[in-house]
């Protein structure tokens, strides 16, 4: 598959007021010299200076993710895939993501961990096996960077021997659907593309809508044959 280029004191003048005026006679009490007036633009003593406004945050307020050192060492300094590294710590696959060259990793980031539906990510950390081929889904043995995935569609092996779809055939890149919204993280063994939801091995959601299915279909306890018996043959 041929998979083309992506990619920020007021200073408040203090005014001395001066007094001016010397007693005049024993019996004539002292007249109090009148404050002058502050000129045009300069601030009076009873005026507070108006503190700066903050700047605004940058537009969306992600943090974008530079390189760090290896993937997971970049990954780390992130802050923003602690559930990922979480995973791959359970699943021992931190040293592989480390020592490996050559690797891309779609990463999911919290946020999207945090989306799954409920009672998802428990499942998966308790089942070793089920997360492990979740977290290899989302690695690539070969640098796949943003310049291949763009102007074409197509499907590339994971570590997990299935499928990712690759889309880049408009001007937002996918991966099996989920948004690419940093791309060509490059790390020391490899590049990281941060996706906006987490990779779904073809055939993960089927499974349970399967078996709920089934459930669903399953014969009445009343409909059974008794055990040992046989039903009456239709005449």
């Amino acid at each position: 598959m041929r998979i083309n280029r992506l990619s920020t004191a007021t200073a408040a003048a203090a005014l001395s007021l001066a007094f001016a005026g010397q007693a005049l006679a024993q019996a004539t009490p002292a007249k109090p010299a009148t404050p002058a007036t502050p000129a045009a633009g300069e601030a009076t003593a009873a005026t507070p200076a108006v503190p700066a406004t903050p700047a605004a945050p940058a537009a969306g307020g992600a943090v974008k993710v530079a390189a760090a050192g290896d993937i997971i060492e970049t990954a780390r300094a992130s802050g923003q895939f602690t559930t990922f590294l979480k995973a791959v710590d359970a699943t021992s696959l931190t040293s592989v993501l480390k020592t490996n060259k050559g690797l891309t990793v779609f990463a999911p980031t919290d946020a999207a961990f945090a989306a799954l539906p409920t009672g998802k990510l428990d499942a998966l950390m308790a089942d070793k096996t089920a997360l492990q081929k979740l977290l290899t889904h989302h690695v690539v043995n070969a640098s796949v960077e943003s310049s291949k995935i763009k102007g074409a569609k197509g499907p590339v092996n994971s570590v997990a021997n299935d499928p990712i779809v690759l889309d880049g055939s408009t001007d937002v890149l996918t991966a099996d659907g989920a948004t690419i919204i940093q791309a060509d993280i490059r790390a020391t063994n490899g590049i990281l593309h941060v996706v906006d939801k987490v990779l779904m091995p073809m055939g993960a959601a089927a499974a349970p809508a399967a078996a709920a299915a089934a459930s669903t279909t399953a014969p009445d306890s009343a409909e059974t044959p008794a055990s040992g018996t046989n039903p009456a043959p239709k005449r």
